[in-house]
């Protein structure tokens, strides 16, 4: 396995087509536009760019779109990643997983329900936020609120655990104090049969890390040769980072910058200091934030900042998915196995 990423696989621990363009249907796009897509269409095979953090150079580019909506972006790890629905669901099992756990030793659980907006997409689509607010409705209804329409998962008020509850849920006794040793835990539910916590309750041995990791491994992390969970975030992580370097998105990002400056805000170097350099913390969906987040997201469509840059990061991601070829085949397959073993449990 090509291993130039950097990028290692590593156990777990604690812890659509693109848009064709429709130049008919824009307006005419200005000279710092046109250049931008002469300079995103011309990349140094022979790796002389700037290499976005990369040895092998900036990758050539396939289409890009123009002020593509974020919905109809695709990128190659989109494959090895969960909807925000299937992150609900998955939540849910192991919800479920740590409840059946608990149960075993006589304790109820109440789980942890999603409300009725929990796990949904919304209009704007996976990649909504990826480079900061772009979705005009979104932007003149909420501003930088990224939590509007989004559900809090909902869970009844309930009592405090007892000190054997709290054993079995935690693997450790409550008020432990600080640097002392740590209970045994394991990484893995294979590895967790051979350790010993311990720590008996009701005549039962309890699980190394308690039913909170016991519930987490089941799912995440049965055997040995489980990869983590998180490694294509990680992937999709060092793409983003290798693209900011790249010198096609360092210029539409400059175009971006010139223009919200003569929208009045100055000294802005890309979309995500926005809200902490404009002061928007406190009301990130009030009236200011929302004049700041329509004028961003005219910007982001006049210098066709989400076409370019959205076609970039899909050509990082692509020499990562090829150089991780064999774990993220791995992944995938034991990404099936937990959905196989979600639909038993819920």
């Amino acid at each position: 396995m090509n291993r130039s990423s950097g990028i290692r696989p590593r156990p777990l621990g604690r812890a659509a087509p693109r848009p064709a363009l429709r130049a008919a249907l824009r307006p005419a796009l200005p000279a710092a536009v046109l250049l931008a897509l002469v300079l995103a269409g011309c990349s140094d095979s022979d790796g002389g760019g700037s290499g976005g953090g990369s040895a092998q150079g900036e990758p050539k580019l396939g289409e890009v779109a123009l002020a593509p909506p974020t919905a109809s972006i695709s990128l190659p790890l989109d494959a090895y990643t969960d909807t925000d629905a299937e992150t609900a669901r998955m939540g849910q099992v192991q919800q479920r997983l740590l409840s059946r756990c608990m149960a075993r030793y006589g304790f109820p659980y109440e789980e942890v329900r999603p409300s009725g907006a929990a796990g949904a997409q919304g209009p704007e689509g996976r990649h909504r936020a990826l480079f900061g607010v772009a979705d005009a409705e979104f932007a003149a209804a909420h501003g930088y609120d990224t939590t509007a329409g989004k559900g809090q998962p909902v869970k009844r008020p309930a009592a405090p655990l007892s000190e054997s509850a709290t054993l079995v849920m935690h693997g450790e006794r409550p008020g432990g104090r600080q640097g002392a040793e740590q209970p045994p835990d394991a990484a893995t539910e294979e590895e967790a049969a051979q350790v010993d916590s311990g720590i008996d309750v009701s005549g039962q041995k309890v699980p190394a890390g308690g039913c909170i990791r016991e519930a987490y491994r089941k799912l995440y992390a049965p055997t040995k040769g489980s990869v983590d969970l998180l490694f294509p975030f990680g992937l999709a992580s060092e793409a983003h980072e290798r693209s900011k370097g790249d010198s096609r998105v360092v210029a539409v990002l400059r175009n971006w910058s010139a223009c919200m400056e003569k929208s009045g805000y100055t000294g802005l170097k890309d979309p995500y200091e926005v809200v902490q350099k404009l002061g928007l913390e406190a009301d990130p969906g009030g009236p200011k934030a929302v004049v700041a987040a329509k004028a961003d997201v005219a910007c982001k469509r006049e210098v066709n900042l989400v076409g370019i840059w959205a076609a970039v990061e899909k050509a990082y991601q692509q020499r990562l998915v090829e150089e991780q070829a064999e774990t993220l085949a791995l992944y995938k397959k034991q990404r099936e196995a937990r959905y196989k073993l979600a639909a038993g449990v819920i």
